[in-house]
């Protein structure tokens, strides 16, 4: 096996390693070293990311800003953003014989990461460290970043995608999910809406880390609070209600992104309440006023997008999205749309929200 204290840029030999989190995208491990100190070891899913300088330049120059921003307002650089260890030959991450590529980064003590909350202080504190990161990153040239994955989340090519798999329908599934088919497109005049008004200048083309659930945080074991956003592969430029209304869309709802019951789907306005306080609270008034009007906005959008995203793949056979169960991507997509649904019933509940934490 590869000593990787030899590879990178550390002092120590290795001590243990061994696997770490709960990630679905790339190998991550705990490695000590003799001194004492902790790293994180990643394998880069190039599959997923083929074009591994690309991210690797994002990644590097967000956190090098970051560490100034977190300077000038007087936090800790070590403990609130990532730190990458370059390779010994001065590169960000280390390609094997094997075509595999590595990276490390230093480990932040003293922290743990949420799977599920039942508070909704928990969720209140993600949204403060969301926000932040965005205001961290307010004055970064969006259009600079690599795009790590084109069309993200552009929910009009989404939409155009689910027609394609409507009219290929390759496995003879189209005529069972005729409901679901019409919902996605008695809606269909509302998905560009966001995109458009990124062209327009509407709303500011940002930063957005486009992957916004409650286990790309580390909390402080002691006080709570939100130290570090990690897990920034999907940093690109982009709309903050692409990364508002994800968080919204997972962490908000009364139910699991799978249920079998699409009836006991909702929005909770109590954990959408909370989490809308601290992001507004942690963005510190970067948000124009157009961006806070529409974060309902941004939190249907993402859900209608995911599920499409979700009935496209059970229309195609489900070659991109994992399944546990037949049929487990057309429970996604009910589940999806049903909470959309009940956002548009309780659309103006929702934008009182917004006002009084405005």
């Amino acid at each position: 096996m590869t000593d990787f204290t030899k590879i990178f840029q550390i002092d120590s030999a290795g001590e243990s390693l061994h696997e770490f989190g709960e990630g679905h995208i790339n190998r991550t491990y705990l490695l000590k070293t003799e001194d004492g100190s902790s790293y994180i070891l990643q394998e880069i899913n190039t599959g997923v990311f083929p074009n591994v300088d690309g991210l690797m330049d994002n990644i590097l120059h967000v956190t090098d800003f970051l560490r100034e921003k977190i300077a000038q307002r007087g936090g800790d650089p070590r403990r609130n953003t990532m730190t990458l260890i370059p390779a010994r030959d001065g590169k960000l991450y280390y390609r094997r014989e094997d075509g595999s590529c590595w990276r490390l980064y230093t480990y932040v003590e003293n922290t743990i990461t949420y799977q599920s909350f039942d508070e909704p202080e928990i969720f209140e504190k993600c949204g403060e460290a969301f926000g932040g990161f965005l205001a961290d990153l307010a004055e970064y040239p969006a259009d600079s970043l690599y795009e790590v994955i084109p069309h993200f989340h552009d929910t009009p090519v989404r939409y155009n995608n689910l027609l394609k798999a409507i009219e290929d329908d390759v496995k003879g599934r189209a005529a069972e999910v005729r409901p679901e088919i019409g919902f996605a497109m008695e809606r269909a005049d509302r998905y560009a809406l966001i995109m458009d008004a990124l062209r327009d200048g509407t709303i500011p083309l940002r930063v957005t880390h486009n992957d916004t659930k409650i286990n790309n945080i580390l909390m402080d074991k002691d006080t709570g609070e939100g130290v570090c956003v990690i897990d920034l592969d999907t940093v690109m430029p982009g709309s903050c209600l692409f990364d508002y209304g994800d968080s919204i869309r997972f962490g908000a709802a009364t139910a699991a992104e799978d249920a079998l019951d699409p009836g006991t789907m909702h929005i909770s306005l109590p954990l959408f309440k909370a989490y809308t306080e601290g992001y507004l609270k942690g963005s510190r008034g970067c948000l124009t006023e157009q961006e806070r009007e529409w974060l309902p906005v941004g939190a249907w959008m993402m859900t209608m997008e995911c599920g499409m995203r979700f009935l496209s793949d059970y229309l195609a056979g489900d070659t991109y999205f994992r399944i546990a169960r037949e049929k487990h991507n057309l429970d996604r997509a009910r589940t999806q749309f049903a909470l959309a649904a009940d956002m548009e019933r309780n659309w103006d509940a929702m934008n009182r929200i917004i006002k009084e934490g405005i």
